[in-house]
């Protein structure tokens, strides 16, 4: 027997302001058409004045502990996953901690933008295996609406706001493919790509937040190849196929990568879970968004092979297989 980090609850939560592509219309020469055919994306939402990033990822830690049964006191530790943070610190972990009322445990961020909570999975994931916690809660929050220039039809249009939160326990299972719980994780990163994905402003540069800034064509080029190559490299640690996955849940980016990665794995869409319409990019809670909407609609099911797999600014990669 060995331990593995199963998955307990999960949920999400959306700011209540949806916008549709027509918005966009009234102030940029883009029309709904030209955003639906490159992208995929017909509406986000976009959180309201005073709606700060640790106050979605709040609302999404109710929701998942709520689904889990459980109190915050039972959380050891508490994992966010956020490049809009409220402030430079203190971390919006510990925020969430204190809204949640928990006065135990640790709290802490991660920052890997898109691929933030991969990377954060993979932390708690690590947490749960060396016995340093025996549950965990990971979130991934986003208010990039706050760093987007309303002036560049080839970014703005392209982003949302939103959380999601997922609940792993430690839990005795034989070892073995067929177990439930994280099977396989496949992290990369690379420096040199930091152009191609940036926010021009930061505490240490020039003390301002900054505006996203993105060479859209190049990073497409690099995610299609890089994100079909760490889900195929943690399906192998995992000791499983492709064949065996029943649901991709990718990072939700732009359809046509989704499309594309989805291609070289050799499955097909209807085994893709789809959110990027409704949300737009929500950066690092897109996967959690898209594991709580899957699976309140009810795709994903228990026993269920999850692939997780995005990439964002650094350039930062990488891919988690679970048995839900």
């Amino acid at each position: 027997m060995i331990t593995r980090a199963v998955v307990r609850g999960v949920g999400h939560y959306l700011p209540e302001r949806v916008v549709e592509n027509a918005e966009f219309e009234k102030s940029l020469d883009t029309t709904d058409e030209w955003i639906r055919s490159r992208t995929g994306i017909e509406r986000r939402h976009f959180a309201a004045e005073g709606e700060n990033t640790s106050q979605l990822a709040i609302r999404a830690a109710q929701a998942a502990l709520a689904d889990a049964g459980m109190t915050a006191d039972q959380i050891d530790a508490i994992v966010v996953a956020t490049s809009t943070p409220d402030f430079t610190f203190p971390s919006v972990a510990t925020m969430v901690q204190a809204g949640l009322g928990s006065t135990s445990g640790f709290a802490f961020d991660v920052q890997a933008v898109c691929a933030g909570f991969v990377f954060a999975l993979a932390n708690a994931n690590g947490m749960i295996l060396s016995g340093q916690a025996k549950r965990v809660m990971v979130i991934g929050a986003e208010t990039f609406s706050r760093i987007m220039d309303w002036s560049d039809r080839s970014t703005c249009v392209l982003f949302g706001d939103g959380a999601g939160a997922l609940i792993l326990e430690a839990a005795e299972e034989a070892g073995t493919p067929a177990d439930r719980g994280i099977l396989g994780v496949d992290l990369h990163s690379d420096g040199r790509y930091r152009d191609l994905l940036y926010v021009d402003g930061g505490v240490s540069s020039n003390g301002q937040a900054g505006h996203l800034r993105m060479q859209g064509n190049a990073v497409f080029k690099h995610a299609v190849i890089k994100l079909a190559e760490t889900a195929h490299a943690a399906l192998d640690k995992a000791g499983l196929t492709a064949a065996d996955v029943s649901w991709i849940v990718p990072h939700q980016a732009n359809l046509r990568i989704i499309s594309a990665t989805a291609d070289r794995m050799g499955l097909p869409m209807d085994r893709v879970i789809l959110t990027v319409q409704d949300h737009g990019n929500t950066s690092a809670a897109s996967i959690p968004l898209a594991l709580s909407v899957g699976r309140e609609r009810g795709q994903i099911k228990p026993g269920d092979v999850i692939v997780t797999e995005a990439i964002g600014g650094g350039l930062a990669w990488g891919s988690v297989v679970l048995r839900w």
